[in-house]
């Protein structure tokens, strides 16, 4: 549940005794023994009611104050059968391990793990918006005993609810940074239509070209989940959600990516007829009778998707769909067999080859860096705790490409400014860590990232602090900083404090090349929109460190799905003194339209404080 008081509130502002009878009132009366959460894999397991003010609370205190008073009573549940004392003491011994592991690991060599930090929202979902900041969001929790099951999944009414947070790097890592930007009110069509912030978490999303975040699908509840036909987009430059109009079929777990022209491709996902019932239908949005959303105040607002001739059977959620130099939608099923190539003009889906490895969970997959043109290949790797290989699809064929250390499922892979992979994150299974499911132990072995340099040889690098595995993410700042958030469990597991409404959590990494010397600077880049190859300037006040000059495309994140990463090389165009010449990609299928992260590198790939830019002229 979701307190109706600001975060600072629940926080902060909530006096000692408040939180001192809550526990006292708690312990007097005993909650009823709590069922343990049945394991289902890649999905959220049976979760416990949402904490309800007592009879007659309301009337004396207030409806606000009441919930808080409930809220309260229930993380002091929590606390009792997962103390406090529990979770401190593995955060602290989560810390030691860290500092001992990475001692051997020179951060000019493999980077450093610098800051970690709370976070009021789990993380599920994390995107980077081009105001800079990150969007966060996920779902209300229900249980506080990471033993069992966190999320709303099963249950029907208020309960099954979202919640959404900003984070600002700008003003640093505390509280104050954070803002709450709750989801519309809804009425869910589960027999109850009782109102709650949309139950959008588990949704699929991507970018529009005016850098707003289309989010697709949900949780209707019930045994297992159900697909929800939600459709939102979040307006980074007002910071509000706008509902448009639903889509044909409900979708739990699906993915989404944005094509040349702009428009956004929803597939997959279960349907509204619950969990076991992947939907085959495709859509656009928003449909081909509406203009694509292209200036800052242009607000998608009660706009349609568009159903596509073709169909997406694929029998497992979550696809990997990617957006390649040719126009066409690669679509990577997690089955061998399902690996599809859709065209978006023509509306047609053709097969593509039986990747070589079997079934895979959620892993990662990357489009990889193809030059100043957009990326032709993508390598799969992860999903199976067995397999360490990698996987190059290119050219219509697939190829057996390096390994990892070890094989590993949930895990996120990202593009570095400076054009090589970094693997974070995983684990052996959904909720699983190596110690069985739902237990917080967790091998150590996958706390390590891995590096992966330009000639494709992978190595192990530092330790982050928290396992993460499922619900876990990770995205690329301006600053070049990589952001690592999510998983849940693990996060509730090691809260300093699950009582103060901050029970998410964040962590920083340093890659290699900000500590190998002096940052190149980026001193202004233009402020409207570029067309496609064409020449254009930036500025630079030590114009001869520049080496090269990069477009990153920013990350929009969930259940290890990343469609939006593209690297780009900048073809150099000219220039004198502190200007630089530089051309933009050929064509929008080599670049979708939208905003962009623009690096300057030096020779050693150190790269500068990046600025936004965005492609496209309407």
């Amino acid at each position: 549940m979701r307190s109706p008081l600001p975060r600072a509130h629940r926080s902060a502002v909530v006096s000692a005794w408040v939180i001192a009878a809550a526990v006292a009132l708690a312990a007097a009366s005993p909650a009823p023994a709590l069922a343990d959460a049945p394991l289902t894999v890649g999905r959220h397991a049976d979760p416990v009611g949402r904490p309800e003010p007592k009879a007659g609370e309301a009337a004396v205190i207030g409806e606000e104050h009441a919930r808080v008073h409930a809220r309260l009573r229930e993380a002091a549940k929590g606390t009792q059968s997962y103390p406090q004392a529990k979770r401190t003491a593995s955060l602290a011994s989560l810390q030691e391990s860290q500092l001992k592991t990475n001692a051997g690991f020179a951060a000019a060599q493999f980077g450093r793990f610098a800051e970690f930090f709370p976070s009021p929202d789990f993380g599920v979902h994390v995107a980077l918006l081009p105001t800079g900041k990150v969007l966060l969001f996920s779902f209300e929790r229900t249980e506080a005993d990471p033993t069992k099951e966190t999320g709303p999944t099963n249950t029907v009414g208020v309960t099954n609810a979202g919640r959404a947070y900003l984070w600002d790097p700008s003003r640093g890592t505390g509280p104050r940074a954070f803002k709450n930007v709750p989801p519309p009110v809804v009425l869910m069509p589960d027999g109850s239509y009782a109102p709650r912030p949309a139950p959008f978490f588990c949704a699929g999303h991507a970018f529009l070209p005016n850098g707003m975040v289309g989010v697709f699908g949900g949780n209707v509840g019930g045994k297992g989940g159900s697909g929800a036909k939600l459709s939102f987009v979040f307006d980074p430059w007002t910071e509000h959600w706008y509902r448009n109009r639903d889509m044909a079929v409900g979708r739990w777990y699906p993915s989404a990516v944005t094509g040349a022209d702009g428009r956004q491709i929803i597939m997959s996902g279960q349907s509204e007829r619950g969990t076991g019932t992947p939907t085959p239908v495709v859509e656009r949005f928003p449909s081909l009778r509406h203009p694509v959303p292209w200036r800052p105040y242009d607000i998608p607002l009660d706009l349609a998707p568009q159903r596509l001739r073709t169909d997406a059977p694929f029998r497992n959620d979550y696809p990997h769909l990617f957006s390649l130099r040719d126009g066409m939608i690669y679509g990577l099923g997690r089955d061998a067999d399902q690996q599809w190539l859709f065209d978006p003009v023509k509306e047609v889906r053709t097969d593509l080859p039986r990747r070589p490895a079997d079934f895979r969970g959620y892993g990662s997959a990357v489009p990889l860096p193809a030059g100043f043109r957009g990326p032709d290949s993508v390598l799969v790797l992860g999903g199976d705790p067995r397999d360490p290989l990698t996987y190059k699809l290119a050219g219509g064929r697939w190829t057996i490409e390096g390994p990892r250390a070890f094989g590993r499922t949930q895990d996120d892979t990202l593009i570095l400014p400076d054009g090589t992979l970094l693997t974070v994150n995983g684990a052996l299974d959904t909720r699983d860590y190596g110690n069985g499911p739902f237990n917080p132990k967790a091998d150590p072995k996958y706390r390590q990232i891995e590096l992966r340099d330009a000639g494709g040889h992978w190595r192990l690098g530092p330790a982050q602090r928290l396992p993460r595995g499922y619900h876990s993410n990770a995205l690329v700042l301006p600053d070049g900083r990589m952001l690592v958030t999510g998983d849940e469990l693990q996060q509730i597991a090691n809260d300093p404090d699950i009582r103060d409404g901050m029970d998410g959590s964040i962590e920083l990494y340093e890659p290699a090349y900000l500590h190998r010397g002096p940052r190149p600077a980026l001193d202004r880049v233009p402020g409207g929109e570029l067309a496609y190859d064409a020449a254009f300037q930036v500025s630079s006040s030590t114009p001869g460190k520049v080496a090269r000059a990069v477009l990153l495309a920013p990350t929009t994140v969930t259940h290890s799905v990343n469609t939006s990463q593209r690297h780009l090389e900048l073809r150099r165009a000219g220039g004198s003194g502190d200007t630089i010449g530089l051309r933009t990609p050929p064509s929008a299928a080599d670049a979708p339209p939208g905003y962009y992260m623009l690096f300057l590198l030096d020779a050693k790939g150190v790269p500068s404080t990046a600025k936004w830019v965005k492609l496209g002229v309407r």
